[in-house]
């Protein structure tokens, strides 16, 4: 009971910032500018920061760094749904103003979805704690396969989801403004946003697999494994819009997730016998990233110099 105020308080902000996002700045569609984008990642990073500052007083030192990690480990997961989400709005051509519509409601479904996945996880580790040696050997052999498999193929037309839509539900062949569903000659129908909406939610539910597993590596604290998520989560939309366009520069972040993952997995797998501190693992995950952002934007600054080199004009001696 001692977390109530905290719990209370968490949950308060949340749907005050949904209600605000969605019933007042957002009641029309309209497409998300650089500026406003960058507002609003600013105004969720800020209130992460509040918010870990706050556990970090309230709980401890040990709690507080265990929020501030999660969160970094989500946040830097949570690219990999954008290259993602990218891919899915091409593929079904969706207009930047409802692009918003859809993040706003596959988020929604992603919280409840990771609250009861980390409610079953939580329950499941404090009941059979050998499972978390099962989490552990997940991460270890995902992070092998994101260091080995850079090109994922996504095909949404391979969704089990919009499959089972198209079964029974009728789909309109093309798009009702920003509607999921719609009434045509007297009878209910689904949109093409509903399937891009249900594509959204399953693609979530997949990455959510390797996310959780990470943010249980850092804390089996219920309260801060779900926190951490969901301010990591509800910030998604705005870092999609800020820089859906410039994920091609970091070309090795694939790496700096792969190496993170395998860190925390093996994290998972030592715990009985050494318990790595929270500061070391913030300062691991803060430094590889760092680390491979520079050498992405330095890479791709030396190679643009290359190419310049190579098309100058060659001057006869």
């Amino acid at each position: 009971m001692a977390d109530l105020p905290l719990w209370l308080g968490f949950n308060v902000i949340v749907l005050a910032m949904l209600a605000l996002d969605l019933g007042v700045l957002h009641r029309k569609a309209h497409a998300v500018s650089l500026k406003e984008a960058a507002l609003w990642s600013a105004v969720w990073i800020v209130l992460s920061i509040i918010f870990g500052s706050i556990v970090y007083v309230s709980r401890g030192a040990d709690s507080g760094l265990q929020f501030f990690s999660g969160y970094l480990i989500e946040k830097a997961l949570s690219v990999d749904n954008i290259f993602v989400f990218v891919l899915i709005f091409a593929y079904f051509q969706v207009a930047r103003q409802y692009q918003h519509r859809v993040l706003f409601w596959g988020i929604i479904g992603a919280l409840i979805m990771r609250g009861a996945m980390i409610l079953i996880g939580a329950a499941l580790i404090e009941r059979f704690h050998w499972i978390m040696y099962l989490f552990g050997l997940f991460l270890v052999y995902t992070a092998f396969r994101l260091a080995t498999n850079r090109a994922e193929k996504v095909d949404p037309s391979h969704n089990p989801a919009v499959r089972l839509a198209r079964r029974f539900l009728p789909v309109t062949d093309h798009y009702i403004g920003q509607s999921f569903l719609a009434r045509q000659a007297g009878r209910l129908v689904a949109t093409p946003l509903l399937l891009v909406l249900l594509v959204i939610e399953t693609t979530d539910l997949v990455f959510a697999l390797d996310s959780i597993p990470a943010v249980f590596a850092i804390s089996q604290d219920p309260f801060i494994v779900y926190t951490s998520n969901v301010f990591a989560i509800l910030g998604l939309r705005a870092l999609y819009f800020l820089v859906a366009g410039m994920l091609q520069r970091l070309e090795y972040l694939q790496y700096g997730l792969s190496i993170i993952l395998g860190f925390v997995g093996i994290k998972m797998l030592i715990q009985d016998i050494y318990k790595v501190p929270t500061t070391l693992s913030l300062t691991f995950i803060v430094v590889v990233l760092s680390i491979v952002v520079a050498a992405s934007l330095i890479n791709r600054k030396r190679n643009q110099v290359r190419h310049q080199a190579q098309s100058l004009p060659v001057e006869d001696a």
